[in-house]
């Protein structure tokens, strides 16, 4: 059984689901926590499957931008105008709506990405070493809810 790290980063994130027969419609946001889980089968020369910082270093500016943001289908109406008027802070989501079960796939191709990139890396101070990987990205909604995306 391989070795198995999670770390988790905090974001406040907002959004609306215009395919919702309900409240979720209308703009509203939620303490989001997402979960990054790694594994490897050995350890590496710190007996580490990767040292935590890794994660927050390869994938923490880019879950930042989700910090205070708003994510919306960029086929809702209301789209066009949300995002002129608040510009970066508006994330669209082409033709879907930004469930957390799409944040949590969205999340994890970026972060799978950042995280093979960084292992790329020669003058790395924190060596991630190849067969790392990610296993899961599990986005919380609430504090009794989340969704979960892996491979």
């Amino acid at each position: 059984m391989p070795y198995r790290i999670c770390k988790t980063i905090d974001i406040e994130n907002g959004h609306m689901l215009s395919k919702h027969p309900d409240k979720c419609q209308f703009p509203h946001g939620h303490t989001r926590k997402v979960e990054f889980v790694l594994e490897a089968a050995e350890l590496d020369r710190n007996e580490m499957v990767c040292d935590f910082k890794i994660i927050k270093d390869a994938v923490g500016q880019w879950l930042d931008t989700f910090d205070h943001a708003l994510c919306m289908n960029t086929s809702d109406p209301a789209y066009a105008e949300f995002k002129q008027r608040y510009g970066d802070r508006v994330i669209g989501f082409e033709n879907q709506d930004p469930t957390t079960e799409v944040l949590a796939r969205t999340i994890f191709d970026h972060a799978s990405k950042a995280l093979s990139a960084y292992s790329q890396k020669q003058d790395s101070r924190y060596p991630l070493r190849l067969d790392a990987r990610l296993v899961t990205v599990r986005v919380w909604e609430t504090a009794t809810s989340w969704a979960e995306y892996a491979e």
